[in-house]
């Protein structure tokens, strides 16, 4: 069955971890998009200008090859993969997070550096709320006037989703259905407008009257 559910956090969220002087402060953050990390880090680069290194770690989409870990200047493997580590181990996806540290005089060695970077990952996390999200399909529908309440009709389905309707020249309506449950719903439409059983319909059946366009 195909998968369209994750785990990701509702907002972003803070962790601290201390140790020998150094303080490593975590953000773990949403993220939809590689392009979302450089909003991240000006906000933090404004807030900590003094600290000695940003770390992070993102992982975006469920096949898990979109993913990245940076040591920023600290040794490598020390803080990127041990920041990585933490949205393995809490089976997230959909996240980043940020570890700023301020160094404190005392170096903390290898294996002390991937425990401050993991703990202060692990306490950004704890302090998030875990949710499960889905992901969609859109469908602009395009139809004229004269078939406007016949469609409108076929679209109550408890797996289709009406985002936008707008009735101008003619009829627009951008739909949204879960990614796993995309064929069956899609089925059930042409069936109802085509006023068809579900065996006479097919993934090539056109509705000629109602334009439908998948959105990528």
């Amino acid at each position: 069955m195909l998968t369209d559910s994750y785990q990701t956090i509702a907002s972003p969220s803070e962790g601290e971890y201390k140790e020998k002087g150094s303080k490593f402060l975590a953000y773990a953050y949403p993220m939809d998009a590689e392009s979302d990390l450089d909003g991240f880090m000006t906000s933090l680069r404004d807030i900590h200008p003094k600290a000695r290194h940003y770390c992070y770690a993102y992982k975006l989409g469920l096949d898990g090859t979109r993913f990245r870990a940076n040591d920023d200047g600290e040794p490598s493997g020390t803080a990127g993969k041990p920041i990585y580590g933490q949205i393995l181990s809490f089976g997230l996806t959909n996240v980043c997070i940020i570890v700023i540290r301020y160094f404190g005089g005392t170096k903390l060695g290898a294996s002390g550096l991937i425990h401050a970077y993991k703990e202060a990952s692990k306490a950004a996390l704890d302090n998030a709320a875990i949710i499960e999200k889905y992901l969609y399909i859109s469908y602009q529908l395009t139809f004229g006037y004269d078939h406007m309440g016949h469609i409108m009709n076929a679209l109550k389905d408890p797996d289709i989703e009406i985002i936008t309707k707008v009735f101008e020249d003619h009829c627009i309506v951008n739909i949204q259905i879960r990614l796993s449950v995309e064929n069956q719903a899609i089925h059930r439409l042409k069936a109802r407008l085509l006023n068809k059983s579900l065996e006479e319909v097919t993934s090539e059946t056109v509705v000629d009257f109602c334009e439908m366009v998948r959105k990528e």
